[in-house]
């Protein structure tokens, strides 16, 4: 990921979906990484379930304090 982001959460694609979903409504934009959709995609196989929540930096701060609220 580039330097303008950064790992806010990992955990499973509900826990993933809830807080997409409220970051959404702060006008805060993630970025999904799921690394078993990227190698199905791929031709692989793979045991990873869960999935990583990426944001910008300057986003960081809020998206935290988010997440934390959700307890996750």
């Amino acid at each position: 990921m580039s330097q303008t982001y950064k790992k806010l959460f990992h955990g499973t694609a509900m826990d993933v979906a809830k807080l997409c979903s409220v970051l959404d409504t702060l006008g805060i934009i993630p970025v999904v990484k799921d690394k078993a959709e990227s190698a199905r995609l791929a031709g692989f196989g793979t045991l990873f379930t869960d999935q990583e929540i990426w944001v910008n930096l300057d986003e960081f701060v809020r998206a935290r304090e988010a997440a934390i609220e959700l307890g996750l």
